[in-house]
């Protein structure tokens, strides 16, 4: 496996391949960067074309993990953990409790969560082998996705005001935005629940008819087909599935202001910031919009209190306003202004980070 010439390789500080042919576990467990604390990030099941996918994806979050804690101001390194296999199909509690024994062999170094194709009960089976976890029921905070979910949602709030006006938010209000979301999931759905709340006109595209008849019954969602989605005639285009959605093919087809979604690494490529800037399109940086489940997670503990976590989430809001600012002052995409703030943040960190945005 060529790691070190893989181009999502970024100095990863380690790479854990694991395999067990007693449970059928294969799966690779990525360190980033741990200069401001150790490793925190999900673990995503995903049947993948192949294992080099599966180790382009999991060096592509990993980083996007290191530089997501940065900006929230978290004492955490990036690490991500990626298990080959149909979420549907392959799961097991010995598939999940063998990737729990190869997260307690990093000693600490490393502590697992939820992400796509995982739930709170396959965490609380990994939970069995190592006390590294996060985001599980007994103990914890439980499902991160209502925490991601807010992030977003206050994060296009701060999106619309920045792009089309602070006349367009009224207090808590969204009346007469629009939004487009891809992905009625777990976050997908709760962020469409706060959207709808708000008064905005919620379009809803996923690959599940299911999902889709959920938010049009429950919370009044128009349907949009998955194809027409990037051309969606509205305010806001929030990606909620898998990255990779902004690259040369798609950028020219979409008509909407802003980008500003839950999914991870919605740039194919870095350039691809500059391609939206040139377009006249806000990208909200997706490692600091969909922050927030890392950040309910590090409040967890004995006195876990939501509303102080939440309360946190909240600042993805100025976070965001402040980046806009910075990209506009410096003639930058908004991808670029996020990663430099970022990086300073890492690369000389400060020993006791405040919880801030």
């Amino acid at each position: 496996m060529p790691v070190f010439d893989d181009p999502a390789f970024d100095n990863h500080e380690q790479v854990v391949f694991c395999e067990d042919a007693d449970s059928g576990l294969r799966a690779i467990i990525a360190i980033h960067n741990t200069s401001r604390g150790p490793a925190l990030g999900g673990a995503r099941m995903w049947s993948y074309a192949d294992s080099a996918a599966a180790l382009t994806d999991v060096l592509r979050l990993s980083r996007g993990m290191t530089y997501k804690s940065a900006l929230a101001g978290l004492p955490f390194g990036g690490g991500k953990a990626v298990i080959l296999g149909d979420p549907n199909r392959d799961k097991s509690p010995a598939l999940f409790r063998s990737l729990g024994r190869y997260v307690a062999s990093l000693g600490g170094r490393y502590t697992i969560a939820e992400d796509v194709g995982i739930d709170v009960a396959d965490i609380e089976q990994v939970a069995t082998e190592t006390q590294h976890v996060a985001g599980v029921a007994a103990g914890g905070s439980g499902d991160p996705s209502p925490a991601t979910a807010y992030g977003v949602f206050v994060g296009i709030r701060a999106a619309v005001k920045h792009r089309l006006g602070a006349d367009r938010i009224s207090g808590d209000k969204l009346t007469g935005v629009s939004v487009a979301i891809q992905g009625a999931g777990h976050v997908g759905y709760e962020l469409a629940r706060h959207l709808a709340g708000a008064g905005a006109d919620v379009q809803i595209a996923d690959v599940d008819p299911d999902r889709v008849r959920r938010a049009q019954d429950e919370l009044g969602a128009t349907p949009v087909s998955v194809e027409r989605f990037l051309e969606a005639d509205v305010d806001v285009l929030a990606p909620c599935a898998l990255g990779g959605l902004l690259n040369d093919d798609t950028i020219p087809k979409i008509r909407a202001p802003i980008v500003a979604g839950a999914a991870n690494n919605q740039l194919a490529e870095a350039r691809h910031g500059q391609m939206l800037r040139a377009r006249g399109i806000l990208y909200a940086p997706d490692y600091l919009i969909n922050a927030g489940g890392i950040i309910n997670i590090s409040y967890e503990g004995p006195g876990y209190d939501r509303s102080r976590a939440f309360s946190h989430v909240a600042l993805i809001h100025d976070t965001l306003l402040s980046i806009f600012q910075r990209a506009d002052a410096a003639g930058i995409p908004t991808s670029k202004a996020a990663d430099q703030l970022a990086e300073e943040r890492f690369t000389h960190p400060n020993p006791n980070p405040a919880k801030a945005a």
